[in-house]
């Protein structure tokens, strides 16, 4: 709901309410963000909560004569810009044609709109069923024709606000944008921890939490994409909130390229938080009429920790970010060629695997990397998307056909926006790279981006991935982007529009996604980017999930998981087991646990099936087979963490490895339940085992109270190997450890795992929790004890009686 009265601005949510009023000189002052508060009808309450002032702080610029008292840099801001005295990180800054770099917007206009408009150049979130309503805020330069127009959609049923701004050249002379960002959230109080992920290539989401003191913190991107050096995920928190308790914001950008996200602490005790496009290379110029428009921002209030934040974004992304035919559409569960055989396959080797997947209750066959051009490594053929016939001898649609008749989907991989310097396309377009053709350029992967600033090479894309996608009955496409940008520059293209280009190519990249969508409504896209290095709000307008990271190790991934978990729902994110040792860290672990970890998201397989036991076989069945039986479940259901939220470091190597109940300590609980609250899936993980430990304690949540439970867990077997030469204890003959007598006796006696049945009300569950059968400590072992060794995961069923 949004109430105004007398240039009084009250944005209320269920919980959350967000209050500004306009100054006399006409600066949007911030009020209020939080806990919802209750304002009389003509919102007098403003001179209770507004920041009273008679004299300016010394040393600092008064905004006028007749304002003397107005100190800009001492005042909380809707929007900020520079030269008024307001030294703080600014919202807009831009050069005017005389050279100045003074801004001074100030209040125009404001209107009300029913619903949420789409932009003209750039995805955002959407009211599907008309709830949403839309302040619009206009600001006019005092001194020059500029115009900037603030936005502010409130999803009120989903306690987000979301925000953005449109810059417009009034003025028959060019205007330079420095910088626009997308939200500003003026705190009166510094008190706060920014908790923010950071990462690289196989080590996405890794979250850092630091306190937001004097001087200012920038977490950004400039490599060309969201990254995975930067999520733009982040939130600000009171020193002790954790996952259940104390106050937090969380704030993301829907946009897929590089942005920043800044704290800015001065020394009146406030705090600018502020984030969007990241400035650094950033230079946009506007003629008259022109519009920039400024990516969308979102941001949510919890006053119960960071589950609660969580609860809320989650639900705002499925409902308002995610679209089309797989908005709620359950997902397949996929087994991916690429750790099965990388680029050495052909069409019967691939159909091999595909039949022992049809055979486990694999639903979908993603062929990866490899099967177009001349394409056996990673150096040649991307641009050429035509069918390598050597491996393919009856083409995308003989091979589709095949994998269908096993009662499968076919899925395929492509990378649209590469190109190999050895390729057709490369040899005939060397002017469609972003490079600079008289210098040197520095690869990555030994590929080259192409420049989606381009109108022609955005037209190629998109008939080339018709011609590939319409060829066959392709159900799912992986759309990779495997580097990062370097030596940006668009040939041709005026020299002094160069710090257009990283933007123009999100442009470009969105058009080709949005067409193609279109095109093919009913296909399953997944995004990735090198694993994780494009996992945002811009990529999930178009495709509903996204390949959280090429690292499977679970170890890992358990990390990965949880820390794209505080902004990004289970449905959003691409989770396989693969093999042990793992192909990225040849750390052995579990299939249990490597099946577990995996099951907290879009659920597949990537290993190679035909190399498998016929014990794993049947393993990967009953791990399919509970997995679907409570699929909705795990998908679409709130996802709850255990323990204390992101750790207090600066660094990986600062947590500690035995810290408990942290999602970077030594147990990790994770607990999804269903919206009816009827079915809840938990999983304990251990990443190691401690001698003399015995006691392990669950708390599930989400729970009705009133409601009873019953609460079991996942019943499972183990190979006597695992006990090493221990099975001598109990054994009436001595076998020796890796002898063939051992190998024949494990295919024969498997020990049963502990028994969890137990019979309570939610509320005793999420209040006193469970105390699990007694951990395996080295001073014996029966049924009733649990089997809990290093990286062990154990799944638990809820389900009301």
């Amino acid at each position: 709901m949004i109430r105004i009265k007398d240039n009084k601005f009250v944005l209320e949510t269920l919980h959350t309410t967000y209050a500004f009023s306009v100054l006399k000189t006409g600066q949007l002052e911030h009020i209020y963000y939080g806990n919802k508060i209750d304002f009389s009808e003509n919102l007098s309450e403003f001179e209770v909560l507004k920041i009273k002032r008679e004299f300016a702080p010394g040393t600092t610029i008064s905004y006028d004569e007749e304002n003397f008292s107005l100190a800009l840099e001492d005042t909380c801001l809707e929007i900020s810009s520079t030269g008024k005295g307001d030294i703080r990180s600014p919202f807009v800054s831009v050069v005017h044609a005389d050279g100045s770099r003074t801004s001074d917007f100030l209040y125009e206009s404001h209107s009300v709109e029913k619903g949420k408009k789409e932009r003209a150049t750039l995805p955002g979130s959407y009211d599907e069923n008309g709830n949403a309503e839309t302040l619009v805020v206009k600001l006019k330069d005092r001194s020059y024709k500029t115009e900037l127009t603030l936005y502010y959609v409130v999803y009120e049923d989903r306690d987000v606000i979301a925000r953005y701004a449109d810059l417009k050249n009034t003025g028959e002379e060019e205007l330079k944008v420095e910088r626009l960002l997308s939200l500003q959230l003026d705190m009166e109080d510094s008190d706060y921890e920014g908790i923010y992920f950071f990462g690289t290539w196989a080590r996405e989401m890794q979250s850092y939490r630091t306190k937001l003191s004097n001087g200012m913190h920038v977490s950004r991107s400039a490599v060309g994409t969201s990254s995975s050096r930067a999520n733009p995920f982040f939130m600000i928190a009171r020193e002790n909130t954790d996952e259940d308790m104390g106050e937090c914001f969380g704030f993301n950008l829907i946009y897929s390229g590089n942005h920043m996200e800044i704290a800015d602490a001065n020394s009146y005790g406030k705090v600018r938080i502020q984030s969007g496009l990241n400035d650094e290379g950033f230079l946009f110029t506007l003629k008259e009429g022109e519009v920039l428009e400024a990516p969308e921002a979102v941001m949510c209030y919890s006053d119960s920790g960071f589950n609660l934040l969580s609860a809320r974004l989650h639900e705002f992304v499925r409902e308002n970010i995610v679209r089309g035919e797989w908005k709620k559409k359950e997902r397949p569960v996929l087994l991916n060629s690429w750790e099965a055989a990388y680029f050495k396959f052909d069409e019967n080797k691939l159909c091999k695997l595909a039949k022992k997947g049809a055979e486990a209750g694999i639903e979908l066959f993603v062929m990866d990397d490899g099967w177009f051009g001349k394409r056996n490594d990673d150096t040649t053929s991307l641009g050429d998307w035509t069918v390598n016939k050597d491996k393919l001898p009856h083409g995308l649609d003989g091979l589709c056909s095949r994998i269908n008749k096993y009662g499968l989907m076919f899925g395929i991989w492509v990378e649209p926006e590469m190109v190999n310097v050895k390729s057709e396309l490369y040899e005939a377009h060397p002017d469609w790279c972003l490079e600079n053709p008289d210098t040197p350029h520095s690869e990555g992967r030994h590929q080259r981006i192409l420049d989606l600033t381009k109108k022609e090479v955005r037209e190629y894309i998109i008939e080339a991935m018709s011609n590939v996608f319409s060829s066959a009955n392709i159900e799912y496409v992986k759309w990779d982007m495997n580097r990062i940008f370097s030596d940006v520059f668009s040939v041709n293209a005026d020299s002094a529009n160069t710090g257009e280009i990283a933007h123009r190519y999100v442009l470009g990249l969105y058009e080709v996604m949005g067409e193609l969508t279109k095109r093919f409504p009913k296909i399953l896209f997944e995004g990735c980017s090198s694993g994780g290095n494009r996992f945002d709000l811009g990529i999930l307008c178009y495709f509903p999930q996204i390949w959280a990271s090429d690292n499977t190790d679970p170890v890992c991934r358990r990390e990965i998981q949880e820390g794209l978990s505080y902004g990004y729902p289970l449905s959003t994110i691409g989770a396989h087991v693969s093999a042990s040792p793992n192909h990225q860290t040849l750390r052995k672990t579990p299939m249990k646990t490597r099946a577990a970890v995996a099951s907290f998201g879009c659920f597949g397989y990537e290993c190679n099936l035909c190399d498998f036991s016929k014990e794993e076989l049947d393993e990967i069945k009953k791990e399919i087979a509970l997995y679907k039986a409570y699929r909705k479940v795990m998908q679409f259901g709130t996802f709850y963490r255990g323990g204390k939220g992101p750790a207090k470091v600066t660094s990986p190597s600062a947590v500690s490895a035995l810290s408990n109940h942290s999602g970077n300590g030594n147990i990790s609980e994770w607990t999804v339940v269903s919206k009816d609250k009827d079915v809840a899936v938990g999983m304990v993980m251990k990443k190691l085992a401690l001698p003399n430990t015995q006691n392990t304690h669950y708390y599930p949540k989400g729970l009705k109270d009133e409601a009873r439970y019953m609460f079991i867990n996942k019943e499972l077997e183990y190979d006597i190997r695992d006990f090493g030469d221990l099975v001598n204890t109990v054994a009436p003959i001595h076998i020796k450890q890796n002898s063939l007598i051992l190998d024949i006796i494990a295919k024969k006696v498997k020990l049963p795992s502990e028994k969890e049945n137990y019979t309570a009300s939610g509320k005793l569950l999420t209040t006193a929790g469970v105390h699990l059968c007694q951990d395996y400590a080295g001073t014996g072992y029966n049924e009733n004890v649990r089997y809990a060794q290093d990286f062990s995961a154990k799944m638990y069923i809820m389900e009301e009686i």
